[in-house]
């Protein structure tokens, strides 16, 4: 009986000290903890259960579904798909920031993190870049639809899917007002904040990021996941299975002109592209169609995804807004 007190006292004691770092201290972190201290006997979690109920530190939730009955999706390999996510935190002060996380579908590993003042493509892109550079290519890129991330629901090509597009990265989204789409990330985004909210109040986005790089090694290499096989870590995961080969870029059209700053768009629902501020008229039969912008010292040029020229406008007079094709601007079906 002295022992089984002893126990419950050594298991009561670990879960709070977990709870104080910010990890995860239900029944089945602090049963995997107390393994990996060498500690024995290691109660069972369902003995766990109830000596936390018993020593009043857990509520009692009789209406949770049992973890066996929920239904996951999971790709089969590391770099198959990658998640990425932002969400809102904030500084000493009260000044808001934002933290992206890119997480691998596969394995749960966090492949990067970066944080910024807003959320903006251009930190998108450096959080996905940060993540190619440790890890290669993945062959899909999962986001919301949000304007910096993928907003091509809303017949717009923004910078990151632009980007990811170029290495040959499919991008994809989940359904409008379904953030469960990107469940692991928003749960990702929960154990994140229990082990911000243990610590100091960041001063700086420096001082954050590195608090949250803190909380990336030990989420990847300490902290046995609860949603893996076998209970093991995102790292063990991520290097048990080797990973997907990278996509092959799509060849950019030879026909092209050799210029460095050709970028990709989108023709827009009324039939345009944006540039500049300035609508320019190409087809209403090319709406959704990848386009490829140049911009010339005294003209635009836009191709289409085979290289051929679509328009070629000089620059109209400051002021303008809307530029013709000197074509019937009426709604025909897509061909592309």
């Amino acid at each position: 009986m002295r022992l089984a007190e002893n126990v419950a006292q050594q298991a009561v004691a670990v879960r709070a000290a977990l709870e104080r770092s910010g990890l995860d201290h239900g029944p089945i972190s602090v049963h995997e903890k107390m393994r990996s201290l060498g500690m024995a006997p290691v109660p069972s979690t369902a003995s766990l259960a109830r000596i936390f109920r018993d020593a009043g530190v857990a509520k009692v939730e009789p209406r949770k579904k049992p973890r066996a009955s929920f239904r996951r999706f999971v790709y089969p390999a590391p770099n198959a798909c990658w998640q990425l996510d932002a969400t809102e935190y904030v500084l000493s002060g009260g000044r808001k920031c934002v933290i992206f996380q890119l997480i691998d579908d596969h394995s749960r590993f966090a492949v990067a993190s970066h944080v910024a003042w807003g959320e903006t493509s251009e930190a998108a892109i450096a959080v996905v870049r940060k993540g190619i550079e440790a890890h290669g290519v993945p062959q899909r890129l999962l986001s919301d639809n949000g304007a910096a991330l993928n907003p091509s629901r809303r017949g717009v090509l923004g910078q990151l899917v632009s980007y990811v597009t170029s290495l040959g990265v499919e991008p994809i989204t989940g359904k409008p007002y379904k953030p469960t789409t990107q469940g692991k990330n928003e749960r990702f985004h929960q154990t994140l904040f229990r082990f911000l909210d243990k610590q100091p109040l960041a001063d700086t986005l420096e001082q954050l990021q590195a608090q949250v790089d803190v909380f990336d090694l030990v989420y990847n290499t300490e902290r046995p996941h609860q949603a893996l096989p076998g209970r093991i870590t995102p790292q063990q995961a991520w290097i048990a299975t080797a990973k997907v080969e990278p996509p092959r870029p799509a060849p950019r059209p030879a026909t092209l002109p050799a210029d460095d700053g050709i970028r990709m768009t989108r023709v827009r629902d009324n039939g345009t592209v944006f540039v500049r501020g300035i609508r320019f008229h190409i087809s209403r039969a090319l709406v959704g169609a990848i386009a490829y912008v140049v911009e010339e010292d005294t003209e635009l040029l836009v191709f289409d995804y085979q290289g051929t020229l679509l328009i070629q406008q000089p620059w109209p007079a400051p002021g303008t807004k809307y530029v013709g094709s000197g074509r019937p601007r009426g709604r025909g079906r897509p061909t592309v």
